[in-house]
């Protein structure tokens, strides 16, 4: 059977869209007003690092399905697998963005150890606000890299967006890690949760029972209930089923995979399996929430 994969949004879908907007091959592409960013109310997966800026008015959207509010001077941070939803614009709402490519990024942060822990760090807190001296400086970068990128007879266009590029995240992650830096230490609770849910992230399409996920953590079954019931008021078996609803959602939306297809890649013994456990965690059937 061919696999049909779900469309994510990404650096080259980005341009597919918006056709006259700035990009440097299939690696950064720059959005100089927020109507431009091919988000929408339907949960859509980042493929890519996305980094945005409000400079006034205000907006809201989703990442794996908790709302934020943004608000003038906010920075946004979305990482790559996170899904974004339910993206709204006020009337008088205005930003700059930009999706930089995994390997993109990568190159660009070579160099940092920490960089890439700090934005880490953004999964849990994708929109954090900066003093107006900040986000000056943020419009100023972006107002040169889409100068240079502009100028594509220029031999060192790459390189120096990439240098430019540098310098925004290095300011981006010193506002990350100042944000890090005023929160209390994580407790021995929090530091399992965390652990317990980027074990999750990377493994729910496969393993779906607690068990699992505690002997990879080295504890108890009971202790990791308990413990993540005690930070985040929900069950270890209460994310899962998150996650893997979430996923679904998302395939049915943003793919022509049929249902029993899905089912296999998420490793469901057959479709009408799948089609109960959806029905009883989100309401409606599969086929119901794919026409509406």
């Amino acid at each position: 059977m061919e696999k049909i994969h779900y469309v994510d949004v990404n650096v080259p879908q980005a341009k597919s869209v918006h056709s006259d907007c700035l990009y440097i091959e299939d690696e950064l592409v720059i959005f100089r007003s927020f109507e431009e960013v091919p988000l929408t109310t339907d949960p859509k997966r980042m493929d890519c690092l996305f980094v945005a800026f409000c400079h006034e008015g205000s907006a809201q959207y989703s990442v794996d399905t908790k709302e934020h509010m943004v608000h003038k001077n906010d920075v946004i941070v979305v990482n790559k697998g996170q899904v974004v939803g339910n993206y709204m614009l006020s009337r008088d709402c205005k930003g700059v963005a930009i999706m930089v490519s995994n390997d993109f990024f990568s190159e660009i942060i070579k160099e940092v150890h920490d960089m890439s822990q700090l934005f880490l760090f953004a999964y849990s807190r994708p929109v954090f606000n900066i003093n107006q001296e900040k986000a000056d400086t943020f419009m100023e970068y972006f107002s040169m890299l889409c100068r240079k990128v502009e100028e594509k007879d220029n031999l060192f266009r790459k390189e120096l967006a990439i240098m430019l590029l540098k310098a925004m995240m290095y300011d981006i992650g010193n506002a990350i890690y100042q944000k890090k830096q005023s929160e209390p230490k994580r407790t021995r609770a929090e530091v399992i949760f965390n652990d317990f849910i980027i074990l999750l992230k990377e493994h729910f399409k496969q393993e779906r029972k607690v068990g699992w996920y505690a002997t990879k953590l080295c504890i108890s079954p009971k202790y990791l209930s308990e413990t993540v019931k005690q930070v985040s008021h929900r069950t270890p078996n209460d994310w899962i089923d998150h996650y893997v609803t979430l996923e679904i959602r998302v395939l049915l939306k943003n793919s022509t995979m049929s249902i029993k297809e899905i089912a296999e890649m998420l490793h469901f013994p057959n479709q009408s399996f799948l089609g109960k456990y959806f029905k009883e965690h989100v309401g409606v059937s599969p086929s119901k929430y794919r026409r509406s």
